[in-house]
């Protein structure tokens, strides 16, 4: 990493820090990451912004500034153990306590496992599983010693369906979050898993996934993701379908056999 929590930064220094609720966000550089950190900024919370981009996360930095919240900046890989770890010793700081986590950091590969590499299913296990494990468990004791808390696993209705490691890999975070909030939510922690469908930002380009074929009314607007997850969190319920229309794809979809999903893939 190039730099770290003890680090000055122009836009935050230990100085100025404000008494507000710090949130901490993954894969903040653009998508829902970004929409992520801009509302909590204009709900009081300062940000800590993770992801490999940096120009993106100072360009990022600067806009939330603006709306008079600290940001700090993380440029951090969540493939790497000592990136991972640098970012968790940040969710274990007591000083300024991070009142809210948000592993978001994610994306989507192509083949089955029968034929894809090796090396990137690792990797996509770790950004999806092993890292969101490994953040969970460093902010949790801080989160309940204060008695209060808030931790959201972005997921995917894909996680309801049988779509090679993408969906096993959605599946956890659903599985992860009603478990734990369940086990918090009485100590003041709540956990929450959103599932949303086609959501428009950088996923599919990323990924060189045609997307023409699917109609627009699946589209979800990331702001409203976000909203409608943000307002599950603080409710304290453990998964969340952020649209009624995937709210009823899944229903459907529990009634038809796995091969069925399978359809295109």
């Amino acid at each position: 990493m190039k730099n770290s929590w003890a680090s000055r930064q122009r836009f935050s220094t230990l100085e100025s820090m404000t008494s507000s609720p710090w949130a901490l966000v993954t894969g903040a550089s653009s998508g829902l990451g970004a929409e992520y950190a801009r509302q909590l900024a204009a709900r009081g919370h300062s940000v800590v912004l993770v992801a490999r981009n940096r120009d993106r996360l100072d360009a990022l930095a600067a806009e939330l500034s603006a709306l008079g919240v600290e940001t700090q900046v993380l440029t951090a890989d969540l493939h790497k153990p000592r990136d991972v770890a640098a970012v968790a010793k940040r969710l274990r700081d007591t000083e300024y306590p991070i009142r809210m986590l948000v592993n978001n950091a994610g994306y989507g590969i192509h083949g089955t496992l029968a034929t894809s590499d090796l090396q990137e299913e690792r990797d996509h296990l770790a950004i999806h599983v092993s890292t969101p494990m490994e953040l969970m468990k460093a902010a949790l004791p801080g989160m309940l010693a204060r008695g209060e808390g808030r931790i959201i696993l972005v997921s995917s209705v894909a996680g309801y369906l049988a779509r090679g490691t993408y969906s096993a890999n959605k599946a956890w975070g659903l599985t992860m979050a009603r478990s734990l909030n369940a086990t918090y939510k009485k100590q003041g922690v709540h956990v929450s898993a959103v599932a949303p469908g086609f959501t428009r930002t950088e996923f599919h380009q990323r990924m060189n996934m045609k997307v023409g074929m699917f109609p627009s009314a699946l589209w979800l607007a990331a702001p409203v993701v976000v909203k409608n997850s943000l307002r599950a969190v603080e409710a304290g319920r453990a998964v969340t379908i952020p649209s009624f229309r995937y709210k009823a794809l899944v229903a459907i979809s529990a009634l038809v056999p796995a091969k069925v999903h399978q359809a295109g893939a």
